[in-house]
């Protein structure tokens, strides 16, 4: 399973960033698709996750904030952050489960800052 993901940037503190992260090959494989973050000096922390049927959990930092949604038919995973806080200024990873086999897959990191 390789994982593509686009988005991130810069954004000024209460604006809104949307992440994107498409995945390719055996995706069968995999149900669980979601985002991880990691600040410097900072261990790697949920952000969200969903089923292929659309449930969802979050971090307790993001609740309310952020919105993990899925379309099934292009494989993509997407993370809408809005009320954004220079405390969420992280790389962001997509993640995915192999079911299967319980390996994990990451994508490459996207930066997101929130700066004023």
């Amino acid at each position: 399973v390789q994982l593509q993901a686009s988005g991130g940037g810069l954004a000024q503190p209460g604006g809104s960033l949307r992440l994107s992260c498409a995945a390719s090959g055996s995706i069968l494989s995999i149900n669980v698709m979601g985002w991880y973050r990691q600040a410097p000096g900072k261990r790697r922390e949920l952000v969200a996750r969903i089923t292929s049927t659309g449930n969802t959990k979050y971090g307790d930092l993001v609740k309310g904030r952020f919105t993990i949604s899925r379309d099934n038919a292009k494989n993509t995973v997407y993370l809408q952050m809005n009320s954004l806080k220079p405390e969420d200024t992280a790389v962001y990873y997509c993640y995915a489960p192999d079911k299967f086999t319980g390996m994990d897959y990451w994508g490459k990191g996207t930066q997101v800052t929130v700066s004023s």
